[in-house]
């Protein structure tokens, strides 16, 4: 196995992180559902059966909804309007405790190491897509020349879906099929899906695939993001967490 560059080293090489913990599990029950609607999900394109697990929930149901694959997506916004991309205009912003802070656009950021994965998608309110195919840049390649300092310990992903943002460890961000995505089933990502990039990090649930992702700062820890603070857990292992 290749050895770390430099700027990993502190948190051992990246297959080491690649198991999640195990963690205590907690229910979603229907005080979260109740938070996350008057917390701001103005925004709901979702069909009649995901309102039904939400109504589910607000009547008192405490389990957890069973995953359905195989269903299609259903698009989620916690704004009123979907952030638009203009590529002419677009920058990528990489900062906080680096030594080169970045702006890359759109092209430039195309032009880094590609890499390719074909992977489910599961999201924490019971609905999957299988063998969803992902294009775009890992994190250790893309944060290499901004060269991360030996206390950076996470990275926040602030999106122009305001005030969308959270957060991933080093060593989430750096497991093996973890990216910064631009394309998605052979196609430039569409808007709903997070044009012009998104995060994709499989064995999380999909509020830490964060979406219109513009802006990446090198931090010294992870906080808690957008749905954290209304109560799911800060590390949204699929399976593992949220009360599954």
């Amino acid at each position: 196995m290749a050895k770390a560059p430099k700027w990993l080293q502190p948190f051992g090489n990246v297959d080491e992180q690649a198991t999640p913990p195990e963690e205590s599990p907690r229910r979603i029950g229907r005080g979260v559902f109740l938070a996350t609607v008057a917390g701001g999900l103005t925004s709901l394109w979702w069909g009649k059966a995901a309102w039904g697990h939400v109504s589910n929930a607000l009547s008192g149901v405490e389990a957890a909804v069973p995953l359905v694959p195989n269903k299609g997506w259903r698009i989620y916004t916690v704004a009123a309007t979907m952030p638009t991309f203009d590529p002419a205009s677009w920058r990528l912003r990489i900062g906080g405790l680096v030594d080169h802070p970045m702006e890359l656009t759109y092209d430039e950021l195309r032009a880094l190491p590609q890499a390719s994965e074909v992977r489910d998608f599961h999201c924490v309110t019971g609905w999957s897509v299988d063998n969803v195919h992902w294009r775009g840049v890992r994190f250790q390649d893309l944060l290499a020349k901004a060269r991360p300092h030996p206390n950076a310990r996470a990275l926040q992903f602030v999106s122009a879906e305001e005030p969308y943002v959270d957060y991933l460890t080093l060593a989430q961000a750096t497991m093996p099929d973890v990216m910064l995505a631009w394309e998605m089933d052979g196609k430039p990502l569409l808007r709903e899906h997070g044009a012009p990039v998104r995060v994709v990090i499989p064995e999380m649930y999909g509020y830490k695939n964060v979406k219109w992702v513009a802006e990446i700062n090198l931090v010294p820890q992870a906080e808690l993001g957008y749905w954290e603070n209304l109560g799911y857990d800060e590390n949204a292992w699929v399976g593992r967490s949220n009360g599954y």
